[in-house]
C-alpha cells in the first residue's frame, strides 16, 4: 500500500507541536510517548501500520476546535478516530499526522421519547445507544457487526449498516444533524432534531464522509419504539447460489424482513468450531427475521417458508422461543470472530443488486479456486452487502500481495455488475487506488472539490478515499 512521504519538517518539529498541544489541554489529554502512541498505529484494517506524530483524547468540541485551530496554524495533518474499528484503513495514521481521538467524548447531551430523537457525543459506541434508551422501550436501528466497540462517530463516517438496516436503513437514514468542526477550528451546526431542513442537503455530504470534511463531534439519532416482537428462521441450502436466488426470491415478492443474513459452508464450519450454534451441515444457510404482533410474524415466516421451498432447502429451523433465537443469531455474531481464528483474512465489503447474488456469489467461489486462496462469505443478503472474507498467511512473504489482487478483483466485479465498491466499511485506504473503476475523472474532481471547500490545505485525514495520484496537487498545498 502505496502511502505519500511524511513531511520531515513536520516530525523534526514534533517537540514543538506537542507543547502547543499541552497548553490547550488537560495533561492526560496528549500522548506522544512512542510506545504509547503505537496502539494506534492501525484500526481495524491491521496489514498496514504507521505510529502516528502523538494523539489527543479531548473531552468537548471546544477542545476539539481548539487542537484543530492549532494544527490548521501549524500545518499537521489530523486523523479523526473514533473506537478504531474501522475495517477499511479510514483511521490509520502517517507519521507526521496527529491522532484526534474521540473515546472521551461519549456522554448522553439529550433524550427527547416524544419527538424520538437521542443527541450523544460521537465517540459514544453504537449499542450503548440503545442501552440508553432501552428501558423506555426504544432503540437505535443501524446496527454494525462491531456495534459492541464502534463509535457514533466513525458510523457516521462510513455510514454503516448492518444487520437489521434492510428495514430501517443505514446510518444517514437514522442521523438528524450533527456538530461539526471544521479543520479551521469553526463549530457548525447542520441539521437537528426535526426530521428534515431546508436548503442544501449538507447532511447528506457530511455522512459518508470518512474525516475528510470535519470531524463530528456531537450527533442527533432517530430512536424508534420496539417493535412487538422478532423471530428468526433459520434455512439450509445445497449450495450459495441456491441460497443466493431464495434471497431474490423473497426481495422480489415484497415481504420487507428486518434481516436476511448469508453465511456459507466456511463460516458455517467456523463458527460451529467456534461457538457450537448447532447450525445444519450444508453449503450455505440464511437467517431471516421478521417483526411484528405474533399474528404478523406467523404470516411473514410462512410465506418465507413457501418461497425457500422452491430453492430445495436442507434444513429450516424456525425459532420456537427467545433462547432458540438467540442460537440462531449465535453463529452469525460470531462469525468475525471465528474466522479470525482460523487465521489472517481480509475483509472486503462490495454492495451489489440482489438479483445478481448468484452470479456474483459463483464466480467469486471460481475466483477462489484459481487463485487457491480460501473465501468465506458472511454478509448482509438482504441488501447486497457482501463481506467475502480472503484467509491467508501474513508470515508468508507474497501471501498480502496476492489477497490485494484478489480482492481488488472480487470488489472490480461488484462494480461491473452494477454495485459499488463500498457498503458500509468506507473507502479507506483498502479501496483508495480503486476509485477509478467506479468514478471518471470529472466525478474525483467533483468529490475533491467539496473537499475544497470544507478542508483548503487538504489537511484533515489526507492519503484516503481519493487516489494519491489524483490529489497529489491539492496535498502539495
Amino acid at each position: 500500500m502505496q502511502m505519500p512521504e511524511p513531511d520531515a519538517g513536520v516530525i523534526a518539529r514534533k517537540a514543538e507541536i506537542v507543547a502547543g498541544l499541552r497548553r490547550l489541554l488537560p495533561a492526560d489529554a496528549v500522548i506522544d510517548n512512542p510506545a504509547e502512541t503505537r496502539v494506534y498505529e492501525c484500526d481495524g484494517l491491521t496489514a498496514y501500520r504507521c505510529p502516528p506524530l502523538a494523539a489527543v483524547l479531548p473531552r468537548t468540541t471546544e477542545e476539539v476546535a481548539a487542537v484543530l485551530r492549532f494544527c490548521q496554524g501549524a500545518g499537521v495533518p489530523v486523523v479523526p478516530r473514533g473506537s478504531g474499528t474501522s475495517l477499511a484503513g479510514g483511521a490509520m495514521p502517517t507519521a507526521d499526522a496527529l491522532i484526534l481521538g474521540l473515546a472521551r467524548m461519549n456522554a448522553v447531551l439529550e433524550t427527547d421519547y416524544e419527538n424520538r430523537f437521542i443527541r450523544v457525543q460521537t465517540g459514544r459506541t453504537n449499542l450503548s445507544v440503545t442501552g440508553a434508551v432501552e428501558a423506555d422501550g426504544f432503540f437505535y436501528a443501524p446496527d454494525p457487526s462491531s456495534q459492541l466497540a464502534c463509535a457514533i462517530a466513525g458510523n457516521i463516517g462510513m455510514n454503516s449498516g448492518g444487520a437489521h438496516c434492510l428495514k430501517y436503513g443505514v446510518t444517514t437514514n437514522n442521523l438528524l444533524g450533527v456538530t461539526l468542526v471544521t479543520m479551521a477550528g469553526e463549530v457548525v451546526t447542520i441539521g437537528g432534531p426535526w426530521s428534515d431542513a431546508g436548503g442544501l442537503d449538507l447532511l447528506g455530504v457530511i455522512c459518508g464522509s470518512e474525516g475528510q470534511l470535519g470531524v463530528v463531534t456531537e450527533a442527533w439519532l432517530r430512536i424508534l419504539p420496539k417493535p412487538e416482537g422478532a423471530r428468526p428462521v433459520l434455512m439450509g441450502f445445497g449450495s450459495s447460489e441456491d441460497a443466493g436466488a431464495c434471497v431474490a426470491a423473497i426481495i422480489k415478492s415484497g415481504i420487507l424482513p428486518v434481516a436476511i443474513e448469508f453465511m456459507d459452508r466456511p463460516c458455517i464450519r467456523a463458527t460451529e468450531d467456534f461457538c457450537k450454534a448447532g447450525y445444519p451441515d450444508c453449503e450455505a444457510l440464511l437467517i431471516v427475521e421478521v417483526e411484528g404482533s405474533p399474528a404478523e410474524i406467523d404470516e411473514q415466516l410462512v410465506r418465507i417458508k413457501d418461497i425457500a421451498a422452491a430453492h430445495e432447502p436442507v434444513a429450516i429451523r424456525e425459532a420456537a422461543d427467545e433462547d432458540e433465537a438467540k442460537r440462531i443469531w449465535l453463529g452469525r455474531k460470531s462469525a468475525f470472530g471465528a474466522m479470525g481464528q482460523m487465521g489472517d483474512y481480509m475483509c472486503l465489503d462490495g454492495t451489489i443488486p440482489v438479483s445478481e447474488l448468484p452470479r456474483v456469489l459463483n464466480r467469486i467461489g471460481e475466483m477462489s479456486r484459481e487463485t487457491g486462496l480460501m473465501v468465506a462469505n458472511v454478509f448482509h443478503a438482504g441488501d447486497g452487502n457482501m463481506h467475502p472474507l480472503i484467509l491467508f498467511d501474513a508470515n508468508r512473504p507474497g501471501d498480502l500481495e496476492r489477497v490485494e489482487e484478489l480482492g481488488a478483483d472480487i470488489l472490480k466485479l461488484c462494480v461491473e455488475v452494477g454495485g459499488c465498491l463500498t457498503g458500509e466499511h468506507g473507502v479507506g485506504i483498502e479501496k483508495r487506488d480503486l476509485m477509478p473503476v467506479q468514478f471518471g475523472p470529472a466525478d474525483l474532481e467533483a468529490q475533491m472539490r467539496v473537499k475544497d471547500v470544507f478542508d483548503p490545505r487538504w489537511l484533515m485525514n489526507p492519503a484516503k478515499v481519493f487516489p494519491l495520484e489524483a490529489s497529489a496537487g491539492r496535498r502539495a498545498g
